[in-house]
């Protein structure tokens, strides 16, 4: 699906009118930037660049990881230092205010979500690659199903099913507010929890994909494809909204790689001590 834009800039060796076939048409990105096919002819149907993307950065991540701590030494140097600063971002921002005691046994799960994650996102800003693989929502979801899974597995483990049950509810309350609080606790726990996990960083990166799409387009457009007198100021703005809206993107991609990873420390220390 495509949104259609008819240019008013015809450029001059199309005379004809602004809906006339001759006329340059500026055809904005749509969903086409997210359909790929086979790598090669004859490959898998499911061989396509957001996979290859998604495994050369989960290899990047260990293979970063590996380098940094293979040989560590007591004063981190290049490499080391650079993972051990993301280290303890990770825990003092992430593991510890969920996790407590309970932090430095999940820091391997919250460092390799927090990295993974982010990267995948980095990846619609790289020349050449410029797909944000969280954008795809089955990647995500991936990873918030399988902390749905752990936090479930978790609860009942620590606590038995009725316990871990007893301690999602608040104590304290008016009785007549549980008939509201117990079924939104439930569902909030068992069901929105999962699609608010992955939805909100699949749909931030395909928006903000979509956006740097567009402005790169219409600085191309009116620049290259169709310059026209009153055509390259538009360009010129097209040009210089896609260098914004690319530092914009950068921070966004960073912020929803460290709010996914929040979150996964959220359920799992709910999990571990669910009346907190």
């Amino acid at each position: 699906m495509t949104i259609l834009i008819t240019s008013s800039f015809t450029s001059p060796a199309s005379p004809g009118s602004a809906g006339s076939p001759s006329s340059p048409e500026f055809r904005a990105p749509g969903l086409e930037l997210f359909d790929f096919p086979p790598l090669w002819a004859g490959a898998p149907y499911w061989l396509t660049k957001p996979i290859l993307m998604a495994v050369l950065a989960a290899a990047l991540v260990c293979g970063v990881c590996w380098a940094a701590f293979a040989n560590p030494k007591v004063v981190p140097r290049g490499l080391q230092n650079a993972v051990e600063l993301g280290y303890v971002f990770v825990r003092d921002q992430v593991a510890r205010p969920f996790l407590g005691k309970d932090a430095d046994r999940w820091m391997g799960l919250l460092l390799s979500v927090f990295f993974l994650v982010w990267i995948w996102n980095l990846m619609g800003v790289v020349p050449l690659v410029q797909l944000p693989v969280s954008s795809f929502l089955a990647f995500p979801a991936v990873i918030a199903v399988s902390v749905y899974v752990l936090k479930i597995y978790l609860g009942v483990r620590r606590h038995g099913a009725m316990g871990y049950v007893r301690g999602l509810i608040p104590r304290g309350l008016p009785a007549l507010a549980y008939v509201l609080v117990i079924p939104l606790e439930l569902l909030y726990t068992f069901v929105t929890s999962l699609f608010a996990h992955m939805l909100r960083l699949a749909a931030n990166m395909f928006a903000g994909h979509l956006i740097l799409a567009f402005f790169s387009m219409v600085g191309f457009w009116f620049l290259f494809e169709h310059p026209t007198p009153l055509g390259v100021p538009v360009g010129v703005a097209g040009v210089l909204m896609t260098i914004a809206v690319t530092a914009l993107e950068m921070f966004v991609q960073f912020l929803q790689a460290f709010l996914f990873t929040l979150l996964t420390a959220m359920f799992v220390g709910g999990a571990l001590n669910p009346e907190h």
